[in-house]
């Protein structure tokens, strides 16, 4: 049986691990994140994409996971980025500034409390995969 699925309202939503709960939460607060559940786990919202804490945590796993969030304006985002101050407030690497990668995309680099890599990166009028 080949059964159509309708699709066009459905989200996936990662799980993130978290070596500190509070603080993970706090730190995506402040990147922009707007939490829309706080219990035993926390679900934070940006634009149309969401992400889910956990209290859960495996260093391997966390220094191994990356995520990546597309935007109309990286320029916009690194002023936002830059005057949070995270390694001071987070105890998190200092992000790293936008640059052009070998692969054509400019991205600005973020780690979050855990260890969890995030590429900022400029979305590209025009190319598909970037939306």
């Amino acid at each position: 049986m080949n059964t159509k699925v309708q699709n066009g309202t459905e989200i996936a939503r990662p799980f993130l691990p978290t070596k500190d709960f509070e603080l993970s939460k706090r730190f995506y607060e402040a990147l922009g994140f707007t939490k829309v559940l706080d219990g035993d786990v926390a679900i934070f919202r940006l634009g149309a994409s969401s992400l889910i804490l956990q209290k859960h945590f495996q260093k391997e796993w966390a220094e191994n996971c990356m995520m990546q969030m597309m935007v109309d304006d990286l320029d916009v985002w690194w002023g936002h980025i830059s005057s949070l101050n995270l390694p001071e407030q987070f105890g998190v690497r200092a992000p790293k500034p936008p640059a052009i990668q070998p692969w054509g995309l400019r991205i600005a680099y973020v780690t979050d409390p855990s260890g969890v890599l995030w590429h900022i990166a400029q979305r590209r009028p025009g190319i598909p995969h970037d939306e």
